[in-house]
């Protein structure tokens, strides 16, 4: 059986710049740990907008540029970079909250085994459910699941929020 990491959007914005939180600051040391310990195939995503942000559907809900691509703010946190440095990893851009891509890229690695995903990272209540949602939808007889101790979400109440939400529809909140 194969095992795949998605490490979401743990990107310097999300974690202490434009929409960063001290609970986003907190999970670092534990995805750090995560990404060292794992044994699979590991894939990152990279929330990405351009200069004309404010312009999008999404600007204009959440008017706070954000991961504007090569920016500071758009780069991994440089620890967590470090941890997938020593790793193989698959970067994926994506611009919208949940990656299209991502499916198809699992598919292909999984090269017709049976595997497990395990997610990760940042915001839980917005890109983590999200790609959850989307891979367990691909993938329904997978084991999908979420390691809330490696999440934060906006607010605690809506990280907790997205976590039964994602425990509701058989993604194991672990």
């Amino acid at each position: 059986m194969k095992h795949f990491l998605i490490v979401v959007d743990m990107q310097k914005d999300f974690i202490d710049g434009a929409l960063g939180t001290k609970e986003a600051v907190s999970i670092v040391p534990e995805v750090v740990k995560r990404i060292a310990d794992f044994d699979g195939e590991i894939f990152a995503t990279l929330d990405t907008h351009f200069e004309n942000y404010l312009d999008t559907a999404e600007g204009k809900k959440l008017p706070v540029p954000h991961c504007i691509k090569n920016t500071d703010g758009w780069q991994l946190n440089g620890d967590v970079k470090r941890a997938l440095d020593e790793k193989a990893c698959t970067l994926v851009e994506k611009n919208t909250f949940g990656s299209v891509e991502l499916p198809g890229l699992i598919e292909k690695a999984a090269d017709g085994e049976e595997f497990s995903v395990e997610l990760l990272g940042l915001c839980t209540d917005i890109c983590v459910v999200s790609n959850a949602m989307l891979l367990k939808a691909f993938f329904p007889e997978a084991s999908v699941s979420v390691r809330a101790d490696c999440c934060a979400g906006v607010t605690l109440q809506t990280h907790k929020a997205a976590l039964d939400t994602m425990s509701c529809c058989q993604i194991d909140v672990v």
